[in-house]
């Protein structure tokens, strides 16, 4: 099980010092999630650390049923809640990031889902990026609310706070969120250029299926 552990707390320290780097989040705000396979735990982000100084060793083991933190000398993320409610709900998903990343933010602030029209964007979420009821950061109401308007896609805004990337694991849970960003911004620019035009239901579907299918090297 300790070989599965460090594994995890690898992959998600250098998911989490790639989120900084990539400018999804700014100075110790985000935090991220991994399920432990076949051990009923997961591994998250202390709350409130440096990512640039951050250690495989600051990352925090807890068990899912319970909350409880089972190994790990540091606090765990203010939003555990969100991400136990999450992995909970969605069995598919291994990965769970919350960024504050500037456009996604922004049209979570404007309380403005992102719609499908990017192809991409329709790949790894599958529909419009969706915004949550506002709830309190750090609570349980959070989490449901997450949890309802996230359904069965790749994200979700949360209103007047950031953005929830999910993945089979953590770094295709990166990559929903930068390609949220990337998909906020289209949108942004598009409206001040005209009328943004939305892909079909139609090729959502097919889009969204082909990648979950067959994108990637081991499909």
């Amino acid at each position: 099980m300790q070989d599965r552990i460090g594994e995890i707390r690898d992959q998600l320290l250098l998911a989490a010092k790639e989120m900084y780097e990539r400018g999804l989040v700014a100075s110790v705000w985000g935090n991220l999630s991994a399920r432990v396979p076949d051990t009923g735990l997961i591994v998250v982000t202390p709350s409130g650390m440096d990512y640039r100084t951050l250690r495989a060793e600051d990352l925090v083991v807890v068990d899912l049923e319970t909350g409880q933190v089972t190994e790990g000398k540091r606090k765990p993320t203010s939003e555990l809640h969100m991400h136990l409610a999450i992995l909970r709900a969605r069995a598919d998903v291994n990965g769970v990031m919350h960024t504050h990343s500037v456009y996604a933010s922004a049209c979570s602030a404007a309380h403005r889902e992102i719609p499908p029209i990017v192809e991409d964007l329709a790949q790894v979420v599958g529909g419009s990026v969706s915004v949550a009821r506002y709830a309190l950061p750090g609570t349980p109401e959070l989490g449901a609310a997450a949890v309802k308007a996230l359904n069965k896609k790749g994200a979700v805004l949360l209103a007047n706070h950031g953005v929830v990337g999910v993945g089979h694991d953590i770094m295709e849970a990166l990559r929903v969120c930068t390609i949220v960003e990337k998909g906020a911004q289209i949108y942004v620019i598009a409206k001040m250029i005209g009328t943004p035009v939305l892909l079909s239901h139609e090729d959502v579907e097919y889009l969204r299926s082909t990648y979950k299918d067959h994108y990637g090297q081991n499909k």
